[in-house]
Parts: structure tokens; C-alpha cells; sequence
């Protein structure tokens, strides 16, 4: 099966097809342009009368009016396409000069005279607006980076103050941008909405560092002072008259959707949109960065303390397209980071005792990973053989952890432990298998360089340990398909340094990496009308199409995987558009999914949801649904088509969901299939009501 499209692409696309339709909107002018110069060469025949009422003129009387109408149009063209315009102003003016010009002295047509001059005149207007649009633009520009370096200053000057948030305000900024792109906004409206987040915590210039900077909770009165830096915010920037949407972003991105924020208790739309947009964004980065009194809290989490704050704290249409770019995010990238990138953190590592440091993790995802590194003997302890070692692992937070209650509120789980000499140790694997040849890599220029190659596909990895002279090969069966795969530096008596890190941005596929144990399967059931379906992450796989008809029913069971923790480890139903009805298929076009959790997100600006989720007095609570869950259920889903509305009715565990996709100039077959997030599903039956089979069978 071909590998299916994330949900955003649909949105990348519709805004790529704005941008060409923008472009093509240039032939609207060009199109006037050329029907009055027709005009034009039709009134100059001599001798054409026209009558208009009682009145008969000649047909030449309007040549003027024509050529001052063409003319407009080509200085429409240079206001609003700038150099496209100029360029193509220039060319039609430069061609009918040509024409004009052959007339006149090889036809010998006399008038022609008048429009020689009126050519040459428009050229010389052509070329001074241009120049002056470019003096403009430059002077535009100019100003435009002083704002940007003004800008970057303030957000200098906030982090340099708060040593717990540097690059929160970049961050912010960035995510805003994103939401404001998904959400359909306009490059300026995104631009504007960019640096209002950027902007957002200015008024902290005026907040007493001790605060700030205090090492724990704030007290009641020190909260109400950090309060009041919104205040200050606006009161800062809403002397820029020249950009008014700056101070919205500072002053109101505290504000609450049910009204109970601050400065001013704003609630729902009465909060300015673009402050709608910078909490969530905020909202976020305060909770995957590092605090005082914290480590980041882990992504997953995070998502859920956005939807337990949807319509409280959160717009929820924003809090919505945040929850997909997180579900998007697969490798954590939107997140605080460290200056030094290499191994999400640390490119050098001092190790005395065995395992006393331990870098943050690298994931290991189907794209090949390359670390670089120079091992050599510890300072600490001199006089030691240098031992180094990868711990391979899996956290919330990407880090490995040693006290029981870190790992049990990180889901922390250990694979093993590989040494660069080539030796293994087992823990959580299934198995590990090592092959060591006597031909290296002749790009290392030292004895004590190490290339370590990386890989990850479902249930099995490939690490290549690479000197000037050996290679030892490592392939490990993982305990399952569901679980990240983490690698972090250690040893013991060793100096870990020049560490850098590359990333291949091409997939590896299952034949890559030799196979030593039997897949893991949670689906060798007996199979329905389709075949079962195991999805091992996130959307990674789909069951195969069924055509939406009023009436259709898909029954089947569904389990969630012993790996699932979460509320949305459970199944989706996808909505999509392709000639050959296969997910990722001809043609593809990803328009909705469903989750049975409730949640539902629009993928094409084609498709409206009309949500209704109805938790009856049946419903446990989300712990209950998640055992429910991980128990196994039969479920049905039902369809209802009336035009281009689509009906989703189903119940689960006192879950009743009702929603509509609403479709709009969809002229092709849409179809369903099923899939989800760490879930199992077997038995897949489908079931049509009798005139449609019947129809179905006669057309067979």
C-alpha cells in the first residue's frame, strides 16, 4: 500500500493553487489590454462612420478613448505586478511601437503619426513609474528591516531578562504562523499575525528580574505583578501607529475563551483573533519548553491539556489545529531546544563512573541517521581504557531515566545497551544480532573516530558501527512496531566529542533491514469482506476503500495496541477522494477523519464538519474508555447521504457520535476507510442496504 498523505498536504496544496490563481489572475488586465487594442485597430480604418441616437461620427472620434483605456490597463498591470507587469507592459508597448513604426514608413499610412507619439509618450510614463515603484519598494524594504531589526532587538532584550524562556517568543511566533496557514489566512494576514506573537511578552521588559527569574512557584502578589505585563505590553507598542496589530497579540494573549483571563476578562470572539491565535501558540511553547520549576512536560500530555481546554481556555477552532500539528509532529520537532543540536543536546560528553552521563536521545525514525564522533580517554579518571556505549530506549520525554517513578511517568523502556566495539546487551528487545567485518570507512582520518549509521522500520532497527577499519553491523527486533527507538551516548572512563549528526530524506523501506524475528501481529484473525488492518502509529496505515452510499455500514472489532495509553489510541474513519479508491491512491484527496473519541478534523477546505458528540449517562469517564478500549469492542458505522452531506453515526462506550461532513464541489466517488492511531482492526464487514446491493449485483 502506498504511503498515505498527512492531513496537511491537502491545506499545502490548496494554498499552493491561491498562489497559481493569483499568478493567473495578471491575465484579467492582459485580456482588456489586448480586447482595446482591438478597438483601437478597428476605429483608426478611415472612412467607418457609427451612429449613437440621433448623431453619426466618424469611428476615428474614438480611437483616443480606446488607446487611454489600453493604457490604464498597462499601468494596472505595473501597480499590482510590479516587474511581471512592467516586463510585459513594456513588451505590448514595444510591439505596437513596431507595427506603428512599420506602417508609417513602409505602408506609408500617415496615421499612424499619432500613435507613434502616444507610444513613445507611453513608454517614457512606463519607465518613470517603474522607477519610482523601485524607489518605493527599496525605501519599503528599508523600512521593513529596520522593523524586523527593532523587532528582534525587543525579543532580545525579553529573553536576555528571563533566562528560562530564550527563543520562547521565535517559537511562539513560528507556531502562530502555522496556525494562521492552516487556518487559510493570507501570506500578509499570516506575516502580521507572525509578529504580533513575536512581540507578545514585551511587556516583561517592565517585570522585576527577581521575579522572572525566581527559582520555584510565584507567590499570590508576585503573580499579580506578572500579571500586569499585557498591560504594559500595549502600552508599549500601541504607540506604533504604522503596525496597530502588534499591541492585540501583547495585550490580550492572556485572555480566556470562557471569559475568566486577564487583563480585561475578554470571552469568545470578543478577544481579538490574532490573540486567539498567539494563546494557544503560547500556551504550547510554555509547556513543552524547560521552567524553573520544571522539565518540559512531555507532547503527549501537552495535547491532552489543550483538549481538556478546548472553549475554556482555548478558541476552539485554533486549539483544534494545534492538536493536528502536534498529531503531525511524529518526531517532536516543535519543541524548546538547545544551542547545541547534535543528540538533542549535548555534541560532547565526560564520562567517569559507568553510565554517570548520559546524553539526551537522537530518535531513530525510517529516514538513516549519521553520528559522528572522536572517543577518547576521561580526564576524571585517568589511566582508563575508554569505553563507549549507545543506551536504546524509549521516553516521553526523548531522555533516559533511572528512578522508578520517572519511569513510570515517562513510560520509559529500554531496549538494550550497544558498545562501539560491537558488544550487545539485551534488555526490553526481542533480540539482537551482531556481525563484525574487517572493512571500515576510509572518510574517518583517526583511530578513535567513530560513523555510527542509524535506522528504524516498524519492529526492527539497524545500527552500523563504522571506524577506519571495521564495521560492526547490530540488528535489533524490537519489542513491538508502536514504540520510538531512542539512542543516547554513554560509556564509562571516556571523552565524547565532535559529535555532529546528518539525516537521510529518504525513506528506507522493510527489506532494508534484515529480519531476525517474526513480525508482531495483532491481527492474524480471520479477515471480513477486507483484510484486517494493524495501525501501528499515527495514520501509518489504512484498511482499503469503501464508497460512501446513503445506507452503508462498516462492522468490525477493534482493539487498541498493549502499547496505547492514550484517549485517541483508537480508531478513525477516513474521508477521502481517488480514482482507484485506495488511501494515498490516484489522484488522492484527503478530505476528513473521524476519531471515536469525538474528535474530527477537515482536510480539504472542500469539506464543513457539523459536530455532535452526546456522552450518555452509559459513559465512564476517558479512564474507562481507554480500558474499554484496550478490552476490544464490536462497533458498527453508519452512513447517511443526502446530497453532499454525509452522516457518521456511531456508539461506543456511551460515546454517541453524530457528525456531517458537509461537502462542496466534489464531483468525484468519496469513499471511507478505516484506521487510527495504535489500534487493531479485524473483521471488517460491509453491509448496503438492498436496493443498492441489488443495483450492484444487476450492474454485474
Amino acid at each position: 500500500m502506498k504511503e498515505k498523505k498527512k492531513p496537511a498536504d491537502s491545506l499545502i496544496k490548496l494554498n499552493s493553487v491561491r498562489k497559481d490563481l493569483s499568478r493567473l489572475s495578471i491575465l484579467v488586465p492582459l485580456l482588456m489590454y489586448f480586447v482595446l487594442t482591438i478597438c483601437t485597430a478597428i476605429t483608426v480604418q478611415p472612412g467607418k462612420m457609427v451612429v449613437i441616437g440621433d448623431a453619426t461620427m466618424p469611428m476615428q472620434s474614438f480611437t483616443g478613448v480606446f488607446t487611454s483605456l489600453a493604457n490604464i490597463w498597462l499601468v494596472v498591470l505595473i501597480i499590482y505586478y510590479k516587474k511581471p507587469g512592467f516586463v510585459l507592459s513594456m513588451l505590448f508597448v514595444l510591439l505596437s511601437f513596431v507595427m506603428l513604426v512599420f506602417g508609417l514608413f513602409v505602408q506609408k499610412n500617415l496615421m499612424n503619426i499619432t500613435g507613434v507619439f502616444t507610444s513613445v509618450f507611453t513608454i517614457m510614463m512606463l519607465i518613470i513609474l517603474r522607477l519610482n515603484q523601485v524607489k518605493n519598494d527599496k525605501e519599503h524594504k528599508r523600512v521593513q528591516s529596520l522593523f524586523e531589526q527593532t523587532a528582534t532587538a525587543l525579543v532580545n532584550a525579553i529573553d536576555a531578562k528571563d533566562k528560562y524562556t530564550h527563543g520562547h517568543s521565535t517559537r511562539v511566533a513560528e507556531y502562530s504562523r502555522k496556525l494562521a496557514e492552516l487556518n487559510g489566512k493570507s501570506d500578509e494576514e499570516c506575516e502580521e499575525i507572525y509578529y504580533a506573537a513575536l512581540l507578545h511578552d514585551v511587556g516583561k521588559i517592565g517585570i522585576p528580574e527577581s521575579i522572572i527569574n525566581k527559582d520555584g512557584e510565584l507567590t499570590p502578589e508576585e503573580y499579580e505583578i506578572i500579571k500586569q505585563h499585557p498591560v504594559l505590553g500595549e502600552q508599549i507598542l500601541k504607540s506604533i501607529s504604522e503596525f496597530p496589530y502588534l499591541s492585540i497579540g501583547a495585550c490580550a494573549h492572556h485572555e480566556r475563551y470562557d471569559g475568566k483571563g486577564y487583563p480585561y476578562g475578554l470571552k469568545g470572539t470578543d478577544i481579538p483573533e490574532i490573540a486567539r491565535i498567539v494563546s494557544v501558540a503560547d500556551a504550547y511553547d510554555t509547556m513543552s519548553s524547560k521552567r524553573s520549576y520544571r522539565d518540559p512536560i512531555p507532547q503527549q500530555i501537552v495535547r491532552e491539556e489543550i483538549v481538556k481546554g478546548i472553549g475554556e481556555q482555548f478558541d476552539p477552532v485554533y486549539a483544534r489545529l494545534m492538536l493536528h500539528l502536534i498529531d503531525i509532529d511524529t518526531e517532536y520537532e516543535m519543541r524548546e531546544r538547545e544551542e547545541v543540536r547534535a543528540l538533542s543536546g549535548k555534541n560532547e560528553l565526560t564520562v567517569g563512573k559507568y553510565r554517570s552521563e548520559v546524553s539526551n536521545g537522537l530518535l531513530i525514525t525510517p529516514y538513516m541517521s549519521t553520528v559522528y564522533m572522536t572517543v577518547t580517554p576521561s580526564n576524571k579518571l585517568p589511566g582508563r581504557s575508554p569505553v563507549a556505549s549507545m543506551i536504546l530506549f524509549d521516553s516521553l520525554d526523548g531522555r533516559v531515566h533511572e528512578t522508578q517513578k520517572q519511569i513510570d511517568e515517562l513510560n520509559y523502556f529500554e531496549y538494550g545497551e550497544v558498545w562501539l566495539d560491537g558488544r550487545t546487551a539485551v534488555t526490553g528487545a526481542r533480540k539482537m544480532h551482531t556481525s563484525t567485518a574487517d572493512t571500515g570507512d576510509s572518510s574517518l582520518t583517526k583511530p578513535n573516530e567513530y560513523k555510527i549509521e542509524a535506522v528504524k522500520y516498524k519492529d526492527h532497527a539497524l545500527i552500523n558501527i563504522k571506524t577506519q577499519t571495521q564495521t560492526h553491523e547490530v540488528i535489533i527486533a524490537l519489542s513491538d512496531s508502536t514504540r520510538y527507538l531512542y539512542i543516547a551516548l554513554t560509556g564509562e572512563h571516556c571523552r565524547i566529542s565532535d559529535v555532529r549528526t546528518e539525516k537521510a530524506n529518504v525513506k528506507t523501506d522493510e527489506l532494508f533491514i534484515p529480519r531476525i524475528a517474526e513480525k508482531i501481529s495483532y491481527i492474524n484473525e480471520p479477515a471480513g469482506d477486507i483484510p484486517n488492518v494493524q495501525v501501528d502509529g499515527y495514520r501509518t496505515e489504512s484498511s482499503l476503500g469503501v464508497e460512501i452510499r446513503d445506507g452503508l455500514t462498516l462492522s468490525f472489532h477493534a482493539r487498541s495496541l498493549p502499547t496505547a495509553r492514550l484517549v485517541w489510541h483508537c480508531p478513525f474513519i477516513d474521508l477521502f477522494c481517488a480514482d482507484d479508491g485506495m488511501v494515498g491512491g490516484k489522484n488522492y484527496r484527503d478530505l476528513a477523519f473521524m476519531r471515536f473519541d469525538g474528535e474530527f478534523w477537515e482536510s480539504d477546505r472542500a469539506c464543513k464538519t457539523e459536530l455532535n458528540v452526546i456522552k450518555k449517562e452509559s459513559f465512564g469517564g476517558w479512564e474507562a474508555w481507554k480500558e474499554y478500549n484496550s478490552q476490544g469492542f464490536d462497533t458498527t458505522v453508519t452512513f447517511k447521504v443526502n446530497g453532499g452531506r454525509i452522516q457518521i453515526i456511531t456508539e461506543n462506550a456511551g460515546i454517541l457520535i453524530k457528525s456531517t461532513a458537509v461537502m462542496t464541489g466534489i464531483d468525484k466517488k468519496i469513499y471511507a476507510a478505516l484506521t487510527g492511531d495504535q489500534v487493531a482492526i479485524t473483521g471488517i464487514n460491509i453491509s448496503l442496504p438492498e436496493t443498492a446491493e441489488s443495483t450492484d449485483k444487476a450492474a454485474e
